[in-house]
């Protein structure tokens, strides 16, 4: 009977064997097809992201001197028009390709505060204060912990501790943020906190509460630094819009100095004026050290300085101080005639109009996703255009037939007189053609009714202007009755004339050589240095303009240079630094 017995008992355990075995193999199985899956599934979401965000379907955002203007764009761009952010025509490692290695937050500020984030990047100081970073890791985190101590009845000692701490961490913080004005005796202030903070991380308290303290103090710490970043990008850009105070000296003392002096040239030099066969710039500024730097440069690389003539347009706030300026300094043998145009009657007696001088205007173009959150996929371009002044021209100018129009913050670095043996044929504006920019992608932003081509956008800065053949086609009226039909559909915006000035010239541009210009001096830290030594002429579009502090240091050399640095009135005013 026992024999049975224990032969029962083998077969039962020889049964058990075979499901052990398999349940020993499946739970090794288990985990590696589980491990195995994952590794598999991470690869596919790469790639899946990746498509997407090679999805050309971008939006767009125009902005005048940092400011939004609403400005829509299909969704429908060419393949070819890559993301490539605030790219110059010469821009170091341009590549024509999307920069993957930019970092995404850095995207979003420029995109949201443009050249503002360009400049506090390069200006961004490093964290050397180790121990004041270390007090507010060490603050932040006994606030998180501290409501919840304070609900214990007892550790009422440990709460008394921690709030006297905290107060003591505030009181500092507040007072000081650098390590070098610190108060003697503070190195044993952060051995007490780091104990009273592990005490309160030993005690039994609710971890949900902790982590809700912890998002709320997370929650304020972002506002504030949203609001700290608004609050910096308004005061960078009143920078940028603010005349320094000494310009402001300078223009004072001129006008002073005028009205003390007698003189009169211009009548003199009239027939050099109305002579079409000379070299005319146009020159439109209130700022007469620029207008100045242009002039000065344009005659320093002239072959025939006695064939220049220049025709400065500026306000009524600035004409006599211009005229003194232009009376005293001497370019060469070319010429300068100061006009007001505030004065100027350019309509009948009977419908005299009053005219305000509008100088040319900077826009900033940015493309984006509109289908997804992410930013990685994003482009921004700039675009300088005429103001409504400009369309003054042929009616100020009547006995001229072709001018060349230039911006108060350009400089130039070669002789200008080929532009004139130019033949534009029927063409009315030489410019230089932003083609990253398509009238066929601004379709949202134009009146439905107007009929647009899929041409390139163009800038201004250097601009040769037929007025015969401007006259010829009305294209001052045309501008004006744009305006006024955009105004009374959509209503009067800092981008009418922008849209405006495009369709005016649609079909009517005659395409520079891109040698002529380099653009981008003000607000592209990437331009090589040869690049700005070899081309014709420069142009410090953006808010960086180089008579300001927030000018690029590495060009505004190429600007200085042109300054009359023996001038009295320069030194009185501390303009030369």
């Amino acid at each position: 009977m026992k024999g049975v017995v224990g032969g029962s008992a083998k077969r039962r355990w020889r049964n058990l064997v075979i499901p052990v075995v398999g349940l020993v193999v499946l739970s090794m199985l288990v985990p590696l097809v589980f491990l195995l899956g994952l590794h598999s599934g991470s690869h596919s979401t790469g790639d899946a992201t990746h498509q997407r965000n090679s999805q050309p379907e971008f939006g767009n955002n125009s902005k005048r001197g940092g400011n939004e203007t609403g400005f829509s764009m299909p969704a429908d761009l060419p393949k070819q028009a890559q993301p490539v952010i605030d790219t110059g025509p010469v821009a170091k490692n341009y590549t024509g390709e999307h920069r993957r290695s930019a970092d995404e937050s850095d995207l979003i500020c420029e995109f949201r505060f443009g050249s503002y984030c360009l400049w506090g990047r390069e200006h961004k100081e490093k964290m050397e204060d180790a121990v004041v970073k270390r007090m507010k890791d060490l603050l932040f985190v006994a606030r998180a912990y501290y409501p919840s101590i304070a609900k214990l009845p007892s550790f009422e000692k440990l709460s008394h501790e921690m709030k006297q701490n905290i107060q003591e961490f505030e009181r500092v913080l507040s007072e000081t943020t650098t390590d070098k004005d610190l108060p003697p005796g503070n190195e044993k202030k952060i051995p007490e906190m780091e104990a009273v903070i592990a005490k309160a991380k030993s005690c039994p308290v609710d971890c949900n509460n902790v982590d809700k303290k912890f998002r709320q103090l997370v929650d304020m710490t972002e506002d504030e630094s949203n609001f700290h970043m608004k609050q910096s990008a308004f005061l960078y850009q009143l920078a940028a819009q603010t005349m320094p105070k000494s310009l402001h000296c300078l223009s004072m003392r001129l006008t002073v100095e005028f009205f003390r002096s007698s003189f009169d040239t211009e009548t003199v030099l009239m027939e050099k004026f109305l002579n079409p066969d000379l070299y005319h710039y146009i020159v439109f500024s209130t700022n007469i050290l620029a207008s100045s730097v242009v002039i000065n440069s344009t005659v320093m690389h002239a072959k025939e300085s006695e064939k220049q003539v220049f025709h400065l347009l500026t306000d009524r706030e600035n004409y006599f101080a211009m005229k003194f300026w232009y009376f005293r300094n001497k370019y060469k043998e070319a010429s300068v005639q100061v006009l007001n145009i505030e004065d100027i009657k350019l309509f009948d007696h009977h419908k005299v109009a009053p005219m305000h001088l509008s100088l040319p205007e900077e826009y900033r173009v940015s493309f984006h996703r509109v289908d997804e959150l992410s930013f990685s996929l994003s482009r921004t371009e700039y675009i300088s255009m005429f103001s409504h002044s400009h369309y003054l021209l042929p009616k100020i100018f009547r006995s001229l037939e072709k001018v060349v129009v230039l911006e108060d913050d350009v400089v130039v670095q070669s002789d200008l007189s080929a532009l004139w043996d130019i033949d534009m044929g029927e063409k009315v504006n030489g410019a230089v053609q932003l083609c990253a920019v398509k009238l066929s992608q601004m379709k949202n932003y134009f009146s439905r009714n107007t009929i647009y081509e899929n041409s390139c956008a163009w800038t201004s800065g250097l601009n040769v202007i037929d007025l015969s053949r401007w006259r010829a086609h009305n294209i001052s009226e045309t501008f004006q009755r744009l305006v006024q039909e955009m105004s009374r559909e959509e209503g009067t915006s800092e981008t009418t004339a922008l849209s405006a000035s495009l369709l005016t010239f649609q079909g009517l541009v005659y395409s520079l050589d891109g040698s002529w210009m380099l653009a981008g001096l003000g607000r592209n830290y990437g331009i090589d240095l040869e690049a700005v030594n070899s081309a014709a002429m420069l142009h410090f579009d953006g808010n960086m303009k180089p008579w300001l502090e927030l000018g690029i240091p590495e060009y505004r050399s190429f600007w200085k240079m042109f300054l009359n640095q023996q001038d009295s009135f320069l030194n009185d005013c501390n303009v030369i630094q």
